[in-house]
């Protein structure tokens, strides 16, 4: 039978959850300083990246590890800048290629085959491109994406021995009967032990336009709930939206207008939606990476430490089956 941990939900006034007075580190820009460097498929280096991409890295001294990254439906990879340099501050290398531009995008089996690209090319072409004594740790990469990127990321882990993965509000299509090819949906389970963490928001589900961006049958909680060997981890994010992950204003019309008008949003501020999402990237990989363990767990145990109300946290540690945590705020 499996125990439940203590669970601490967030204070509140007539029923109205309260946000932590104190916040952790992770929700805060972290100790290094950061460096972007944008690589072209014409790039001198050898090889030259498959696929065009933005590197954020620490500019310190060091080995990091590093995080793949996986833009949602038809948005560009510049669109996620403020994630990238908060999760890069704290000592991980991002590595985000730009797989299409088109819309429609290309079908899926084609995106997962630009990111199995750029995944190949890592061990060979990512040292080159950093900057001096800055070392990247491509043993342990953890592969994450957003949108119809959360779902070429697990599809992806289906293929590769990632260390992590992680899904940004992942999508897989309209509806489990109308997913995306390859269908990860349509398996029961997934077929990988690695640790995943998935967030969802509150707002995915509710239409604005035609169809909601993150439909109930085929968004977050699928991919949670298929995960069924790994040590995994699920929050929602209950005011915001799909895209509220992005930059307030992406410097790409097209990934402008998809943020502001596709999409129902929140009405609050994204910075404490971006600082949380990234504050959890950074404090999941510090406890499987590096085996610091503190930041994760308190936020398990208190989710009133994040900077935005999170609607439900929920964890199964598949190293012992025994640890479940599941809070309701």
């Amino acid at each position: 039978m499996a125990a439940m941990v203590d669970a601490k939900p967030a204070a509140s006034v007539q029923g109205t959850p309260l946000l932590a007075t104190a916040t952790l580190p992770v929700f805060t820009r972290g100790i290094y300083s950061t460096k972007r460097i944008t690589l072209e498929t014409s790039s001198p280096s050898s090889p030259p990246p498959p696929k065009p991409l933005i590197i954020v890295t620490p500019a310190g001294k060091g080995t990091f590890n590093v995080i793949l990254f996986l833009h949602g439906t038809s948005l560009s990879n510049k669109s996620y800048s403020k994630i990238f340099d908060h999760i890069a501050s704290h000592g991980f290398i991002v590595v985000a290629p730009q797989l299409y531009t088109s819309i429609p995008p290309p079908s899926a089996t084609n995106e997962l085959n630009s990111a199995a690209e750029v995944a190949e090319w890592l061990p060979q072409g990512l040292q080159q491109n950093l900057p001096e004594n800055t070392e990247a740790n491509v043993s342990l990469v953890a592969v994450m994406g957003h949108s119809r990127g959360g779902q070429t990321a697990f599809a992806l882990s289906l293929r590769y021995g990632f260390g992590a993965v992680i899904g940004l509000d992942p999508v897989a299509g309209t509806s489990k009967t109308t997913g995306l090819d390859p269908s990860i949906l349509s398996f029961d389970s997934f077929d990988f032990s690695i640790p995943v963490t998935v967030i969802g928001t509150g707002l995915g589900g509710v239409a604005r336009c035609i169809t909601a961006c993150a439909p109930e049958g085929a968004n977050h909680e699928e991919f949670f709930n298929r995960c069924k060997n790994s040590s995994r981890a699920h929050f929602v994010a209950t005011d915001y939206g799909h895209m509220d992950i992005l930059d307030d204003n992406p410097s790409d019309v097209k990934s402008w207008a998809l943020s502001k008008y596709f999409c129902k949003n929140g009405n609050e501020s994204r910075d404490p939606m971006r600082r949380c999402v990234s504050g959890i990237v950074v404090a999941f990989l510090k406890d499987f990476f590096y085996g610091d363990a503190e930041d994760f767990r308190q936020i398990l145990k208190d989710p009133s430490f994040a900077p935005i109300k999170l609607d439900s946290v929920e964890y199964i540690d598949a190293s012992s089956m025994l640890t479940t945590t599941h809070v309701k705020v």
